[in-house]
């Protein structure tokens, strides 16, 4: 599993100009899933990020995580994280999960962070959306479930 994690002052997600999610102070995340995902993939990338200290503290320093802040999430679907693009101009997905399973992963990681007590918003699984955000810092780090 991958995820995009942004800090960001507020974002939103619509599909077909209505908002299905929006948020202030928090994390923006876009999150893949590859075939050989599991929950455990998910559950430690919730974890993680759920406790990932990347929030100033009064001394400037990073020692905050969103669950410290009370900010919330952003949780966007994203399987063109897994895109291939060393071969050719088109990107190749392959390595993304199918459908189905990329969604129930999706799904779980995301009951996984509200069980933490975050505030999760979503898109909507497989639309074509329209993101925005306010990105905070710029502050944008890529996880891996896989190292």
């Amino acid at each position: 599993m991958r995820v995009v994690v942004q800090r960001c002052k507020e974002a939103r997600v619509s599909v077909d100009s209505a908002v299905t999610g929006a948020i202030g102070e928090g994390l923006m995340l876009l999150v893949g899933v590859t075939h050989e995902d599991t929950e455990k993939d998910a559950k430690y990338l919730a974890d993680k990020i759920a406790g990932l200290r990347i929030f100033e503290d009064e001394a400037g320093k990073m020692n905050f995580s969103v669950t410290d802040t009370g900010g919330a999430i952003l949780s966007v679907s994203q399987f063109t994280l897994y895109g291939d693009c060393r071969k050719g101009r088109r990107p190749n997905f392959m390595a993304a999960a199918a459908p189905a399973e990329a969604e129930r992963l999706y799904d779980y990681f995301n009951q996984e962070l509200r069980a933490g007590g975050l505030q999760v918003e979503t898109g909507v699984f497989g639309a074509m959306m329209d993101v925005s955000l306010t990105n905070w810092g710029p502050v944008t780090l890529l996880l891996d479930s896989r190292g």
